[in-house]
């Protein structure tokens, strides 16, 4: 995906070719469908509108010139002589001219000479319309930067398909790792970093701005940080946070009627469950909180995990799903390292060490017991 930056000198390119000569109906179009592809690109588009209708269009670079008008090669150089001084009849000697007649004289050979230099060095008079367009480019970047003060600044959307993980790096320097089956829209703005978490997973890395809170957001609750390191998954309705480094602040939209719900502080090695009966936090070490996280090496652990739950994880890295034939064996206890790609060899150690069998399709693989 386009960066920021990318975004913004495409845009800026659009307005200037815009505001040229030859813009058509395909031409609209085409801008019309770019817009259409990112909110990212309408952002960026309406912003250097914006300060393009700011700037007045330029108009110092054409003054005195009407709107449209693109003047000659040389149009500033020496002006045609007034008529006042014109060389008067029977001024002036044979062998030595008079002085309005050497003005005249130099002018004439001034225009000549330019004329001579058009002839041979002759080029199209889009040379100007192009310069005037790379100093607009200038100009719109410093007025975009000054807005980025002002305003959001960027917003942008990714997604990973399941079974894919992505590193999303954000310009103040923080990194985002996308788990798999998950969705993001990232806002950054003057006074805040904002992440909705849509669906799915992510870990943060956030870099340190005291003056810029990084808040992920999923649903009604926001986990809160300034420079740390952390992990949100969205489950349906519940959610769970783990923090690996500093302190991270857990927060909720009040309760039905208006009831105030407590934030809570969760320091490093904090494991979070927030689901519509509150908020239940264990806290060990940040060893064990890493181990939950291994999905970002591909790997997946189990402790004393119900099998239910087990496939379930499973599930989120793979279309083809493990399914639970029979209620009894979805409470048997299972442990473990594994790598989520790889579901066959988890239900083959199943098969070995449990009173399970399986029933193999070409999406699913359904667990019973025997």
């Amino acid at each position: 995906m386009a960066s920021s930056r990318q975004i913004e000198l495409i845009a800026s390119a659009w307005l200037a070719r815009r505001d040229g000569d030859g813009w058509s109906t395909q031409d609209q179009l085409q801008l019309d469908a770019w817009l259409r592809e990112s909110t990212a690109h309408r952002v960026a588009y309406l912003r250097l509108d914006a300060a393009w209708r700011r700037s007045d269009r330029l108009k110092a670079l054409g003054a005195g010139v009407p709107a449209g008008v693109v003047p000659e090669r040389g149009a500033w150089g020496l002006a045609p002589l007034p008529e006042s001084h014109a060389m008067p009849s029977g001024s002036g000697t044979d062998d030595e001219p008079s002085a309005p007649a050497r003005i005249a004289a130099a002018h004439r050979f001034s225009a000549s000479s330019r004329a001579m230099r058009r002839a041979s060095k002759s080029r199209p008079r889009r040379l100007l319309r192009y310069a005037a367009a790379g100093f607009a480019l200038v100009v719109l970047a410093s007025l975009a930067w000054g807005w980025r003060h002002y305003a959001a600044v960027d917003q942008a959307s990714y997604r990973t398909a399941i079974g894919g993980l992505q590193d999303v790096p954000l310009p103040d320097g923080s990194v985002i790792t996308l788990s798999s089956d998950s969705r993001i829209l990232v806002t950054l703005s003057r006074n805040e970093r904002r992440i909705d978490l849509q669906q799915g997973e992510a870990f943060f890395k956030v870099a340190k701005d005291s003056g810029r809170p990084f808040v992920v957001s999923a649903g009604d609750r926001r986990a809160i940080a300034v420079g740390t390191r952390y992990d949100v998954r969205r489950d349906a309705g519940d959610l769970r946070v783990i923090v690996t480094q500093g302190v991270v602040r857990l927060e909720s939209d009040n309760g039905p009627g208006g009831h105030d719900r407590p934030s809570t502080l969760l320091p490093a090695g904090s494991i979070a469950l927030a689901s519509d009966a509150g908020v239940m936090v264990n806290s060990g070490s940040v060893q064990r909180a890493e181990e939950l996280l291994s999905w970002r090496s591909g790997f997946i652990s189990f402790h004393d995990t119900p099998l239910a739950s087990a496939a379930a994880e499973f599930n989120r890295y793979n279309t083809r799903k493990i399914v639970i034939g029979d209620a009894s064996i979805g409470t048997l206890r299972v442990g473990g390292n594994f790598r989520w790609s790889n579901a066959e060899t988890f239900v083959r150690l199943l098969e070995l060490g449990f009173p399970v069998r399986a029933v193999r399709g070409k999406d699913t693989i359904v667990l019973k017991s025997r």
